[in-house]
């Protein structure tokens, strides 16, 4: 993957919503957790009631931060548990999107299942599904998980829920490789977006509260 003279474009501690950030499908709060300040994001209340497929899972429901991103790296820590209300097929799932166009028309992210992680001991086939890849609107998880059943679009890692994770993203073209706490749990010499420019996106789907802390987006 090429890197040259990497330039940090932006920093962002989250202690409240970033200057510009607009909110789509998404509540947004500062709160305290786990010993630091962070920024609280959910499932509206009409979105988590809506239509999946539509109104979320793999849907643009994320706290978009305006950015000229295309080629880079972007990283995080996020801190996700499961909501009261959650559903059974509920996983914690939070990340971050990227190269979100204008008026949401298209976007990739990476999201983790913290329930999926190794250390909450999950069961059959969720163990290799702690981490995922997609590419909106046309290749959500179950797409990629029928039409490539080897799995190379998501995979397991060593974490579990409310712990806070460290998530980064190095993108270049169609390239993408993404580590949490320093260890490597996808490489991806070809993914299913275009190589587009746009914001970035503190991502959440179904039954998840994360919070959010230290963003940096770093363009190439």
């Amino acid at each position: 993957m090429g890197d040259s003279n990497p330039q940090i474009t932006a920093m962002h501690a989250l202690h409240d919503l970033p200057a510009g950030a607009s909110l789509n499908s998404v509540t947004a709060r500062s709160v305290d957790v786990a010993g630091r300040q962070a920024l609280r994001v959910e499932l509206t209340e009409a979105a988590a009631s809506g239509v999946p497929g539509v109104d979320y899972i793999d849907q643009p429901t994320f706290v978009l931060i305006p950015a000229d991103f295309g080629n880079g790296v972007v990283e995080v820590d996020v801190l996700s548990r499961l909501a009261e209300t959650a559903p059974d097929y509920a996983r914690a799932f939070a990340g971050l999107a990227y190269r979100i166009t204008e008026g949401l028309d298209s976007f990739e992210a990476v999201y983790v299942r913290p329930l999926n992680g190794a250390k909450a001991d999950p069961p059959g086939p969720r163990a290799q599904r702690a981490a995922q890849y997609f590419a909106y609107p046309d290749w959500n998880f179950e797409r990629l998980r029928e039409e490539y059943p080897d799995g190379r679009y998501e995979s397991g890692a060593d974490i579990g829920p409310d712990e806070w994770i460290h998530l980064r993203i190095a993108i270049h073209k169609g390239e993408l490789r993404a580590s949490v706490d320093g260890i490597q749990i996808l490489d991806l010499p070809e993914t299913k977006g275009r190589e587009a420019r746009g914001g970035i996106g503190l991502f959440v789907d179904i039954g998840t509260v994360a919070f959010f802390s230290n963003l940096s987006i770093t363009a190439l």
